[in-house]
């Protein structure tokens, strides 16, 4: 091209960021849009596997993600009654040595702050609410409701499961509704009785519903997470408030020690939980999408926000390896990152069904399935997750044949 390319990102998300990051270390102009009046993210945690944190690594901040976070020795499985432990795998140590990296849970709102300190203040443009994107041949438009235009070589859609960019670009299409709720909390580590918990990143099964609970913010919050099947709730928002009494009650009859860790809380958040089919295409003309926008996806394989990371370093490399075809880039953009995701939305779907087994005969099987794992495959991962955790966007973004052959 006779002029470097600029892009236009939708969205200030951790896909949104990390996609600037990316952009922004291979020397490409980008501008941010995010609708809020500031940069901030929920007061909740997240899962950063070894995937996620080799993208870090490649982009210069793997240290500083490893100072804001928590890796806990193991990760167990619990049943949801007696607390018996059905599964546990060792974490610490063991994953950096199997996948090259270790495996992290962060609150989001410090690794937002992580990713934004590298990017200069000068690309951010806040209280921004795009209304819609038109897609070209060598350049696209974003509208805006105050009504601003602006034009960008490229423009990219990082703006959540409800994304603008993606209906203006396939039309309108409604996520889908899951099926069940989710209650979270934040607890101060000093507001745990001693000994009610252990810092092991941990997960109670039982019927129609699973709970999580594990360290972040180097082990000074615990983030959990109660999910249950059921329609009588289907608000997306993140925010919304409840009170302590619906999770007493939803939970009623699982093991003492979350009940007890519920009430160490003292607010108390409820979500529906929704995800979309895998398209069937990211991008059209000059525009494309990234994270949820593109495969949201239910958490229980604990990959929303990976897969978001890996998105936007991949599109890095590939606008960066064809700077003169812009189209061309996205092509391979979508080419390697599409098939990785539907894997990830598909099995993450599938992870749902076995956490929320109802019969009590299913459980047992599944439950003697993790058992036979342990002694027959002591080297999976607790949920057959290598496949994901053994991706590194370094090696991927290369781009050369051979590469491309394994893709």
């Amino acid at each position: 091209m006779a002029r470097a390319a600029k892009v236009a990102i939708i969205g200030g998300g951790i896909g949104g960021l990390a996609a600037a990051l990316a952009l922004h270390r291979r020397g490409i102009e980008i501008e941010l849009y995010e609708q809020s009046p500031e940069l901030s993210e929920i007061g909740a945690g997240l899962n950063l596997s070894p995937n996620a944190l080799k993208a870090f690594r490649a982009l210069g901040i793997e240290a500083e993600a490893i100072a804001i976070g928590y890796e806990a020795e193991s990760q167990v499985i619990r049943n949801w009654s007696n607390g018996r432990t059905i599964f546990r795998q060792a974490r610490k140590g063991v994953m950096a040595e199997k996948f090259g990296a270790g495996y992290l849970t962060v609150h989001r709102a410090d690794l937002t702050a992580v990713l934004s300190r590298h990017l200069p203040e000068h690309i951010f443009r806040l209280g921004a609410r795009c209304t819609g994107v038109v897609p070209g041949d060598q350049t696209a438009v974003a509208r805006f409701a105050d009504g601003r235009e602006i034009e960008a070589d490229i423009i990219v859609g990082a703006d959540g499961i409800r994304s603008v960019v993606r209906e203006s670009l396939f039309g309108a299409e409604a996520p889908r509704f899951t099926g069940c709720v989710c209650w979270r909390g934040l607890v101060p580590m000093d507001s745990v009785p001693r000994g009610l918990i252990a810092t092991d990143n941990t997960m109670y099964m039982g019927p129609h519903g699973h709970v999580v609970h594990y360290l972040v913010r180097r082990g000074e919050l615990v983030n959990f997470v109660a999910h249950y099947d059921s329609d009588a709730w289907t608000e997306e928002s993140w925010t919304r408030e409840c009170d302590r009494s619906e999770l007493m009650q939803t939970y009623a009859g699982w093991h003492d020690s979350l009940l007890r860790l519920y009430e160490c809380a003292e607010r108390y958040y409820k979500w529906a939980l929704y995800d979309r089919d895998p398209p069937e295409r990211w991008s059209k003309g000059r525009a494309t999408l990234l994270g949820d926008s593109a495969h949201a996806m239910l958490p229980y394989l604990g990959q929303g926000a990976c897969m978001a990371i890996e998105d936007g370093y991949i599109l890095a490399a590939a606008l960066a390896h064809m700077p003169d075809d812009l189209g061309g880039a996205l092509q391979l953009y979508e080419r390697v990152r599409a098939p990785r995701a539907r894997r990830t939305v598909l099995g993450s779907r599938e992870r749902a069904k076995m956490n929320h087994l109802a019969s009590p005969w299913a459980r047992l099987k599944r439950n003697a399935a993790f058992a036979a794992r342990r002694i027959f495959d002591r080297d999976s991962t607790i949920f057959q997750a290598d496949w994901l955790y053994a991706y590194d966007v370094a090696v991927e973004g290369r781009f050369d044949e051979a590469s491309r052959r394994v893709a």
